[in-house]
């Protein structure tokens, strides 16, 4: 049975798809690296999620809440959901499960490979700046008084397994790749590789971003159902988180 939210009225123009994309990210990047260069009394990596909150996810969200103001009437998220159709959730599941297992091995393949590929460019700019902002250094992150670090894995928890994933789909797969219809079954492909460039603070996993979340943009677009991404994306950050809190541990 379908559950249509309505469409949104006309198509975004490429400036300012890319000035609703890079200005938020580069605003709390920059925040994130200003505040990170004047204090290092958290983890760079609790840091950047308060910065997120504060700024990146309030914009993307703010986004969303005034395009559903604008073409429904009422704040709310219904621009998320405009080309969404409903699907049981064992469906939604099962998908995300399938997908999943396809990052999994694209986490084997290619993830190393352009670790390796990256690494003389990624170990020139590490050396260049602090090693506060490395997320990579546990052992400087160990640093750290116990409590500082319980506190910092339940916010990674939180915000890299729940609340960034849920908004940046809403965002991407939702709202944006709605406002560029006009390019067919290129738009996830476009949407996906502007997810992927858009990690100002991740600048080296590029390839890996696209080939693993392209073909989760495509099956949500071609379904026409949004959770397919947003449980996706929750699992494999779930899995990232769990083995970087178990690297963290492992002394």
């Amino acid at each position: 049975m379908k559950e249509s939210h309505g469409a949104l009225q006309g198509d975004m123009g490429l400036p300012r798809l890319l000035a609703l994309i890079f200005i938020p990210t580069a605003l709390a990047t920059a925040a994130y690296v200003l505040a990170g260069l004047v204090q290092q009394a958290i983890p760079s990596l609790l840091l950047f999620f308060l910065v997120a909150t504060l700024i990146l996810f309030p914009i993307e969200l703010g986004v969303v809440l005034r395009a559903s103001k604008r073409y429904f009437g009422s704040y709310s998220l219904r621009s998320a959901f405009a080309n969404h159709n409903h699907m049981p959730w064992w469906k939604v599941l099962a998908y995300a499960v399938v997908l999943f297992g396809y990052a999994g091995l694209m986490s084997a393949a290619i993830g190393p490979l352009e670790r390796m590929v990256a690494a003389p460019l990624a170990d020139k700019l590490y050396s260049s700046i602090p090693a506060y902002f490395n997320w990579d250094n546990l052992e400087y992150l160990r640093n750290y008084p116990k409590g500082v670090l319980l506190i910092t894995c339940i916010a990674f928890l939180a915000f890299n397994v729940v609340v960034g994933p849920v908004v940046e789909e809403l965002f991407f797969r939702g709202y944006l790749t709605s406002r560029i219809g006009r390019f067919g079954k290129w738009s996830p492909v476009i949407v996906t590789v502007l997810f992927s460039l858009y990690h100002l603070w991740l600048p080296f996993n590029n390839l890996f971003r696209i080939l693993v979340f392209l073909p989760a943009a495509y099956v949500a677009w071609r379904q026409k159902n949004i959770y397919i991404a947003i449980v996706f994306h929750c699992l494999c950050n779930l899995i990232s988180t769990i083995g970087f809190i178990v690297a963290l541990y492992a002394v």
